[in-house]
C-alpha cells in the first residue's frame, strides 16, 4: 500500500461535523475500542488534519501529531489503525503472534503474512472471518509491527492446513507512512515518548524467562526441532509464495538492524497525558495572533507563493503555505484571531492592497488571484532562513519523483506477423519479441544479404525470392496482376515494416505498457450547457498513462473551478470535465506538464460557429 513516495494532492482540517462522522466510524469499525481509547488517539478538542493522497488514500492525524489512521478507498468504509494508533492502543484490534523474529524480516519487507509463519496458542487458532482487520505482533513485545486484512476465516484455514497467505499487509513498521511521519515530527513530539527500545540483552532475557515460567517442565530437544522446523517451513513458504519483497535502503545490514528494533520494541503501560494534549500552550491575545498571521503570510508570499501557482484558493493558501509557516511548536488558529474567519483575513489583507482575492460565489471560498510585491510590507519585510527539515527534504524528493514520473516516452514498435515470419526464422531472430523500424530493416536486410539478392548489374536494387516475395506482397496483389520480382532497397524496407503488426509503448517515469495498434489522440472538446455555461472535456488519457484524478485534482487548483471524472458511456476509460472554456489552456498544460506532443491531441470547439 505505501511502497511509493507519498504525495498529498490536498490537507486540510477537519469540520466538527466531519470530526464526529470519522469518530462514529471508527467506533463502529472497531468495537473493542472504547471511548477512552478513541480520546486517547483522537482528543475531541483537538485539531484534526486529513491529507487525500494521489492514490484516493485519506489519512487522518491530530495537527502536530503522527497519522492515527488512513482510509483505503477515501469512503469511510475501509478505515485501518496506524502503527502509531497500536502503539498507543493496542488492544484496538485482534493480532496474530509470529513464530519468531525471522519471519518479522519478511513483513518488514513488504511481504504478506502466511499461516505457517503463525504461532497458535495451545488453545487452538482464534475464530475470525474473511476481510477482518488483524495486527501482528513478535513474541514477547506487545508493540504491533503490521496490520492488515485476512484472507479467509479461520474454518477455511483449518481446512486448508494452515498452508497459504493468513493476511494481507496494508501497513507495517517503517514503510513509507511511517516513515513519512517519522520526518516530519521531532523524536519527542507526541506519543514517541511512551515508545521505549529497550536493551536487546535484556529483553531477550526477560523472554527466556518468561516462556520458562509459564511451563510446568523442561522442554525437550525434539520439541525444540520440530519448532526449528516449523519457522524454516514458514520462512521459506513466505519467500515463494507472498508479493515481491520491497527492498529497505538497499542492504541487508538495514534490515538486519530492523529487525533487532521491532524485537526491543514495547509500548509504556500507561499514555501521559501532555502527549494526548496539542492545545496550544501560549497563551496568545487576539492581537496577537493577528501579526502572527500576517508575518506568516509574508513568509510564505517570499519563500513558497510563485504567480506561476495562482490563481490559489484559500484552503490550500492556508493548509500548504501559511501554516507551514509558523513557529515551531506553535498551533496557529484563525478562529483565535480577530477576524475569526480565512475568508475575512484575506479581504483584509486585499483591502490593504497586499493581496488580490475573489469569492467563488459556486464553492463560497476565497481565492487569491495575485500578490503585490511592491506593497510596502512585502517590500520591509526580511524572510526568515530555516533550516531545511527532513520533512523538505521528502517533499522536494516526492515532488522530483512525481515530475520525473511525468516524462513521457512514446515509441513504435512492430511485432512480426504471419507473413513476415519465414524472414525472420531465417534470419535467426525471435519472432516473438517487438521491434523499432529500424531493427525490423536491418532484419530484412540482413536476409538479403544471406541469401545474396542484391542485383549484380544494380546495387540499389534487390531481387525477390520466393520467400521474400511472399513476405511482401502475398494477399496484397489483386487475382490476375503479376508478382514483382524485384524492389529498390529504399522501399524495401517500409514495404516489410507495413506487413508487421504496429503496436507502441508508451512509458512515464518507471510505469511502461504496450498496447497494440497505433497511439490514439487525446480527445479535447468544448461544448455549450443548458445557461449558455461552457464545459470542456477530455478522453484518451489512459493510453499516455496520465491519470484522470490527479490531473483533475491540478486543473481544479489551476484554474480555480470545478472538475468531475465520469466513466466513459458503452467504452473503456474516464473523462475529466472541467467548467468553462479553457480548451487551449488545457493543451498547453497537456504539453508542458505531461509531455503529450501536440500530434496527438485532437482539438474541438463547438461554441465557435
Amino acid at each position: 500500500m505505501f511502497k511509493k513516495a507519498l504525495e498529498a494532492k490536498t490537507q486540510q482540517r477537519l469540520s466538527g461535523a466531519d470530526k464526529k462522522k470519522l469518530r462514529r466510524a471508527i467506533r463502529d469499525k472497531f468495537p473493542r475500542c472504547s471511548d477512552s481509547d478513541l480520546d486517547a488517539l483522537l482528543p475531541p478538542k483537538a485539531e484534526m488534519m486529513v491529507a487525500k493522497l494521489q492514490n484516493r488514500v485519506h489519512v487522518y492525524s491530530v495537527e502536530g501529531e503522527f497519522p492515527m489512521f488512513f482510509d483505503i478507498d477515501g469512503r469511510g468504509s475501509e478505515i485501518f489503525p496506524s502503527v502509531y494508533s497500536l502503539w498507543r492502543v493496542p488492544e484496538i484490534v485482534p493480532a496474530f503472534l509470529l513464530k519468531g523474529g525471522e519471519v518479522s524480516r519478511f513483513i518488514i519487507g513488504g511481504a504478506d503474512l502466511m499461516f505457517p509463519g503463525i504461532s497458535v496458542p495451545p488453545e487452538g487458532l482464534p475464530s475470525f472471518a474473511a476481510g477482518e482487520i488483524w495486527a501482528v505482533k513478535v513474541p514477547g513485545n506487545p508493540a504491533p509491527i503490521a496490520v492488515g486484512t485476512t484472507t479467509m476465516s479461520s474454518s477455511e484455514a483449518l481446512k486448508a492446513g494452515l498452508r497459504g497467505k493468513a493476511l494481507r499487509i496494508t501497513h507495517h513498521y517503517r514503510d513509507l507512512l511511517w516513515e513519512s511521519a517519522e520526518g516530519r515530527f521531532a523524536p519527542n513530539a507526541g506519543f514517541l515518548e511512551d515508545v521505549v527500545f529497550e536493551d536487546p540483552a535484556f529483553l531477550s532475557s526477560r523472554q527466556e524467562s518468561t516462556a520458562c515460567e509459564g511451563q510446568s517442565e523442561v522442554c525437550n530437544d525434539h520439541e525444540d526441532g520440530a519448532e526449528d522446523e516449523d519457522v524454516t517451513e514458514s520462512v521459506d513458504e513466505m519467500n515463494s509464495n507472498s508479493i515481491q519483497i520491497r527492498e529497505m535502503d538497499g542492504s541487508n545490514e538495514r534490515l538486519d538492524k530492523l529487525v533487532a528494533d521491532i524485537d526491543t520494541l514495547t509500548v509504556a503501560d500507561d499514555v501521559s497525558a501532555e502527549g494526548s494534549n496539542v492545545e496550544d500552550r501560549h497563551n496568545f491575545t487576539s492581537a496577537d495572533v493577528d501579526a502572527l498571521l500576517d508575518k506568516c503570510l509574508l513568509q510564505a508570499l517570499h519563500t513558497t507563493i510563485k504567480d506561476k501557482d495562482l490563481p490559489m484558493p484559500g484552503s490550500t493558501l492556508w493548509s500548504n503555505h501559511v501554516l507551514p509557516c509558523r513557529p515551531q511548536g506553535v498551533t496557529l488558529d484563525i478562529k483565535k484571531s480577530s477576524y475569526k474567519k480565512l475568508s475575512k483575513w484575506l479581504q483584509a489583507k486585499s483591502t490593504a492592497g497586499l493581496v488580490s482575492v475573489k469569492e467563488d460565489k459556486y464553492k463560497k471560498e476565497v481565492v487569491l488571484l495575485g500578490v503585490n510585491r511592491n506593497h510596502p510590507d512585502y517590500s520591509v519585510f526580511r524572510p526568515e532562513k530555516r533550516p531545511v527539515e527532513k520533512s523538505d527534504q521528502i517533499g522536494e524528493h516526492a515532488a522530483k519523483e512525481s515530475q520525473s514520473n511525468k516524462t513521457l516516452n512514446m515509441v513504435e514498435v512492430y511485432k512480426p506477423s504471419v507473413h513476415v515470419n519465414a524472414i525472420f526464422t531465417s534470419a535467426g531472430a525471435d519472432r516473438g519479441k517487438l521491434y523499432t523500424a529500424s531493427e525490423a530493416t536491418d532484419i530484412v536486410f540482413r536476409y538479403v544479404e544471406q541469401e545474396n539478392l542484391v542485383k549484380p548489374t544494380d546495387k540499389s536494387t534487390v531481387v525477390l525470392d520466393a520467400i521474400l516475395c511472399d513476405a511482401l506482397f502475398k494477399g496484397a496483389i489483386k487475382k490476375g496482376s503479376a508478382y514483382p520480382t524485384e524492389i529498390h532497397k529504399k522501399d524495401l524496407g517500409s514495404t516489410f515494416i507495413n506487413r508487421m503488426q504496429p503496436h507502441h509503448v508508451v512509458t512515464r517515469g518507471s510505469d511502461s505498457v504496450v498496447r497494440k495498434g497505433a497511439l490514439k489522440a487525446i480527445q479535447i472538446m468544448t461544448e455549450r450547457r443548458q445557461g449558455n455555461k461552457k464545459v470542456t472535456r477530455l478522453s484518451g488519457l489512459e493510453a499516455f498513462l496520465v491519470d484522470p484524478e490527479a490531473l483533475a485534482s491540478e486543473l481544479q487548483k489551476k484554474f480555480a473551478c470545478s472538475t468531475t471524472v465520469a466513466e466513459l458511456p458503452g467504452k473503456k476509460g474516464y473523462e475529466v470535465m472541467v467548467q468553462g472554456g479553457v480548451i487551449d489552456d488545457l493543451a498547453r498544460y497537456l504539453i508542458e506538464h505531461y509531455g503529450v506532443p501536440k500530434k496527438y491531441m485532437e482539438v474541438l470547439d463547438k461554441t465557435k460557429k
